[in-house]
């Protein structure tokens, strides 16, 4: 797909990043197509039939592109043991907000029935985090005439999705809330790049358009960053406090709570790297073994009681570097409060 085809879609320079597990509503995506943006719904964490449902809500609301997110599932945990004594050690957690711990079972997130879903009437992107999707699935959405956007966050993984056919990169930095889309998990995680030396990376290794994402908040932060190879911004934690945002209230609220300092990086919730608000629940787990989705199913009900019980200790409150400056303004507002006035010379 062209550069220019492309920037059709995308329209303004802003992008709603995908957020799975409930922010990433129908709502949010029409607020954003309405202002201009290209909003994502996250499919993560959702059966084939509800993704179709929200599918069917975008489009009686709004005839403006917008765009699906997939999870790429992984091979199952390779140290069973590991994760069962892990998952033993929440147990007092669990208690302590009355639920029970989930299952810690593997799942492929019903990958192929939400592809076929998907093929038989794609919206105008879709993108893929956790790996890169095999060739012929790339193929089968471009032959449909959908955009494939594949989130890196290095340049290895853009050179396996250069070479896979992605037509865009969403380009990943390190500051970015909620789960790192490494294609791997592996107890051998790097730190990860920062998102101006990865998108300087990147662009080494491949030519291919990028999306940036990372820590981005203001129309200052997105002007310096949409030069070269970058033709737009995509922004979650911004979007996260608007009433369009299905974000749980408690979650929404400790964003703007000055007992929250800082975000650290953590697989105490899920198993898998993630950024959130710094709570106890990362300070006493920091022993969590790479082990998605098995360890984020077995906390998954631990997680829901907390939020009922609006015990902030115990939520994965994802969350990127900036989320000091998230505000409750609706969404088109912020849309409006992260667009350059004019794009920068390319």
């Amino acid at each position: 797909m062209s550069r220019e085809r492309l920037a059709e879609i995308l329209r303004q320079p802003v992008v709603v990043a995908p957020m799975a597990g409930g922010a990433s509503t129908p709502d949010l995506v029409v607020a954003a197509a309405g202002a201009g943006a290209l909003g994502f719904l996250a499919a993560g964490y959702q059966a084939g039939a509800a993704m179709v449902a929200q599918l069917a809500q975008v489009r009686a609301a709004t005839r403006e592109a917008f765009g699906v997110n997939l999870f790429v599932p992984g091979a199952p945990a390779g140290h069973p043991e590991r994760t069962a004594a892990y998952v033993e050690s929440l147990a007092p957690d669990a208690e302590a907000v009355g639920a029970a711990l989930g299952e810690a079972s593997w799942d492929d997130d019903d990958w192929t029935g939400k592809l076929l879903a998907l093929l038989e009437d794609p919206p105008a992107i879709v993108s893929f985090s956790f790996g890169c999707p095999p060739p012929d699935v790339i193929t089968s959405f471009q032959d449909a005439d959908a955009a494939v956007a594949v989130t890196v966050t290095s340049p290895e993984e853009a050179q396996l999705a250069a070479h896979a056919g992605a037509d865009c990169l969403v380009v990943q930095g390190s500051e970015a809330g909620a789960h790192r889309a490494t294609f791997s998990d592996n107890d051998g995680d790097e730190p990860g790049w920062d998102l101006r030396a990865l998108i300087a990376a990147v662009a080494e290794v491949t030519d291919l358009p990028q999306i940036a994402a990372g820590g981005i908040m203001d129309a200052e932060a997105a002007a310096g960053l949409l030069t070269g190879p970058v033709l737009a911004v995509q922004c979650g934690t911004a979007f996260l406090r608007c009433p369009e945002s299905g974000a749980h209230p408690v979650h929404k609220a400790a964003l703007g709570d000055a007992r929250f300092t800082e975000t650290r990086v953590t697989r105490a919730f899920s198993g898998r790297p993630a950024r959130g608000l710094a709570n106890a629940f990362m300070a006493d787990h920091p022993d969590a073994p790479a082990a998605y989705p098995e360890i984020n199913n077995a906390t998954r009900p631990l997680r829901a009681a907390a939020a009922r019980a609006g015990d902030t200790d115990r939520m994965s409150l994802w969350a990127g570097t900036g989320f000091r400056a998230a505000t409750s303004r609706p969404a088109a507002e912020v849309v409006g409060l992260l667009t350059p006035r004019r794009r920068a010379p390319r």
